[in-house]
């Protein structure tokens, strides 16, 4: 083996991950196979310091900051810690920890949460700040939206001038369960677990959306002034403040008694309401933690046990492809029943055919399967033995499986789509789509009932659907319909016309315009017909929509075909109008406004952006000569220079709040 080539494909391959994992929320490793990559750098840099990379990834704690928030030092590095993975690393641990002090010592053994690191700070017993890990010496200030989270308390009785706890953002697994049914109803990614949901959900710009998701956080260590002699009893203390301690947490007296409470922690994990992957032991007398020490990344005084992730193997019988609305091909594992976490899974997604080939799985291959956050199953790849390369490669699918036109991949992407307009495969999951719970909500038609009206050549098109009351008496005679059935379908399919035309925008399944965007996009101009005529350089301009929704709306509106679609549904009397108006405040000095920020203001940049969107202002990323206002703080560049160039009327913060009505004042 190439030592020196293997360090370098390491780096790379842990580089790429962490990424996705702490900047994208959007891991493509599992754990333990991350932890495998890390730990087989960490053994060929130890074995040959030679060629041990200066920047190597193992010197770093976690992640990094993110540009969207505010970086923030912290005061106290937030170190991370050191894995076992077997009896033999905990014996180590306790052995290590013996030969550095010979002072009588216990244990303090509390669940491993999967969740986000949080560092929150409070003055005076106010809640000041709160941080991120990062990259363990700066991270983001998500101040705002630990607001939203109700477990942790604002005001506390402790009146120190500075006091720092540490703790783990979560999301229960219901909450979890339901957050990504609701992205699926809207046809949305869906997170591949708690974990990674917690750290998406604190890191939005929208903390509204931070609000609804029901986070929690367990508090798991304290910075401040007090003298205690036990980290247990610490954790006394800030329980009795009001936060939230993991009440599984407890004492263990020597090595015997750690090995017994992982056991139990092992057994029960399934059972609880959270997710945890693991079990973390520290040293609890708080005045041995500098003579035991510390390493540039993780204290020698504690350490996470990780269970292994549940994974079983079962047979590969079946690669199948779907095709989407989009006409978005998805790889689909058939395989034989095998029971995880309690559930049979027969199926799994193998999402792209790139996601197989980097995998290498083949059909008829033994295959390693695990559910994601104990939800969604996949596969994690093939069992490579000798009978493993007797099987044939996979190939990825040249021709839509349903109507055998060519499949074609965009620039930038990985994934193949067919583009064939009049793929049936499309067609029907696009009339699922418009009638979907997420876009018009037309009650009763059910993928069944679609695809017996497809059968019976009733509906083609989405327009189709506004026609069925003509066709009321051949409905009655299909199979399992009846009169009182179809009357309720039909009142729905009229009762859907009057929705807000934000459903009808989303129902049209215009690609990279979701859900939110849709609702967004027709907040500013009211209805469809002002959408679709506005330029691409106005689209673009918006803040949430960017160049890739300017140029997929400008891009459906070119093709002929589409704009009859909509006609039609305008002639079949369907609204077109944003009627799902917010109550706006009395003063609207700003509604409909263009309204650009630039500069260091007093609050965080959300705190305006959500005033303007109150008040039913437009929040623009760039100057032109149609921007009504420049909201303009400290340190402002050259949107600044521009906007007096262009002759843009520039508002200072106090002159802006003189504008509007400021809500919740006193807060």
């Amino acid at each position: 083996m190439d030592i020196k080539k293997r360090i370098k494909e390491l780096c790379e391959q842990i580089e790429i991950n962490n990424k996705r994992y702490y900047e994208d929320d959007n891991p493509f490793l599992d754990d333990s196979e991350y932890d495998m990559l890390v730990s087989e750098l960490r053994g060929l840099e130890t074995k040959y310091p030679e060629y041990k990379n200066p920047n190597s990834p193992i010197n770093y704690v976690g992640g990094f900051a993110a540009d969207k928030f505010s970086k923030v030092k912290h005061k106290n590095p937030m170190l991370s810690l050191a894995n076992a993975f077997n009896i033999n690393d905990l014996k180590n641990f306790y052995t290590q920890i013996s030969k550095i002090t010979n002072d009588n010592f216990s244990f303090f053994v509390e669940p491993k949460i999967d969740g986000l690191s949080i560092s929150l700070i409070y003055s005076n017993g106010k809640l000041i700040k709160a941080v991120t890990r990062g990259d363990g010496n700066t991270g983001e200030d998500v101040t705002e939206n630990i607001f939203q989270i109700k477990s942790i308390p604002k005001f506390i009785l402790d009146k120190s001038e500075y006091l720092e706890v540490r703790g783990e953002v979560y999301l229960s697994k219901n909450d979890f369960k339901k957050i990504n049914h609701e992205k699926f109803l809207n046809r949305e990614k869906l997170f591949a677990n708690p974990r990674n949901a917690a750290s998406g959900t604190l890191r939005q710009l929208d903390s509204e959306i931070v609000a609804k998701r029901n986070l929690s956080c367990w508090i798991y260590y304290y910075f401040g002034n007090r003298n205690f002699t036990t980290h247990s009893d610490s954790l006394d203390y800030l329980k009795s403040l009001g936060f939230m301690v993991n009440s599984l947490s407890s004492k263990a007296n020597n090595i015997n008694d750690i090995f017994l409470k992982i056991e139990t922690f092992s057994k029960i994990r399934n059972e609880l309401e959270y997710e945890i992957d693991g079990v973390v032991i520290k040293v609890d007398q708080l005045n041995l933690y500098e003579k035991i020490g510390y390493t540039s990344k993780v204290p020698k005084w504690a350490i996470a046990f990780k269970f292994p992730a549940e994974v079983k193997i079962t047979k590969l019988l079946d690669i199948v492809p779907t095709i989407g609305r989009t006409g978005r091909v998805t790889y689909n594992a058939v395989l034989e029943p095998v029971i995880i976490a309690g559930t049979t899974i027969r199926s799994a997604t193998l999402h792209n055919a790139e996601f197989i080939i980097s995998r290498d799985i083949r059909i008829n291959s033994a295959v390693k399967i695990k559910k994601a956050g104990d939800i969604i199953p996949e596969v994690i790849g093939s069992i490579v033995d000798n009978e493993f390369f007797k099987l044939p490669i996979f190939e990825k699918e040249t021709q839509c499986p349903i109507c055998n036109s060519c499949l074609e991949i965009f620039d930038g992407e990985v994934d193949q789509y067919c583009n064939n307009e009049n793929c049936q495969g499309k067609l029907i999951k696009k009339l699922e789509h418009f009638v979907s719970r997420a876009a018009m909500n037309i009650e009763g038609l059910s993928e069944k009932i679609i695809l017996k009206l497809y059968d019976k050549n009733l509906i083609r098109e989405i327009y189709d659907f506004y026609d069925l009351y003509k066709h009321r008496d051949e409905i009655i005679t299909l199979d399992k319909m009846g009169d009182k059935l179809v009357s309720n379908l039909l009142n729905a399919i009229e009762v859907s016309k009057s929705n807000s035309a934000e459903l009808l925008l989303f129902g049209l399944g215009i690609r990279h315009i979701g859900k939110k965007m849709s609702d967004t996009l027709l907040s500013i101009f009211n209805n469809i017909d002002n959408l679709f005529k506005a330029s691409f350089e106005e689209l673009v301009e918006i803040s949430d929509i960017g160049p890739m929704g300017a140029i997929s709306i400008k891009s459906w509106c070119s093709v002929k075909s589409n704009i009859q679609l909509y006609e039609k549904l305008k002639e079949r009397g369907l609204n077109i109008v944003y009627s799902k108006m917010k109550q706006k405040n009395n003063n609207v000095n700003i509604a409909s406004k263009k309204i650009v920020i630039t500069g260091s203001l007093s609050k965080p940049r959300k705190y305006f952006e959500d005033l303007i969107k109150r008040n039913s202002g437009i929040i623009m990323s760039s100057i032109t000569s149609k921007t009504d206002f420049l909201l303009c703080g400290l340190n402002a560049g050259n949107k600044l220079n521009k906007a007096k160039n262009l002759n843009v009327k520039v508002l200072e913060e106090n002159d802006f709040l003189s504008l509007v009505e400021e809500e919740n004042e006193n807060n």
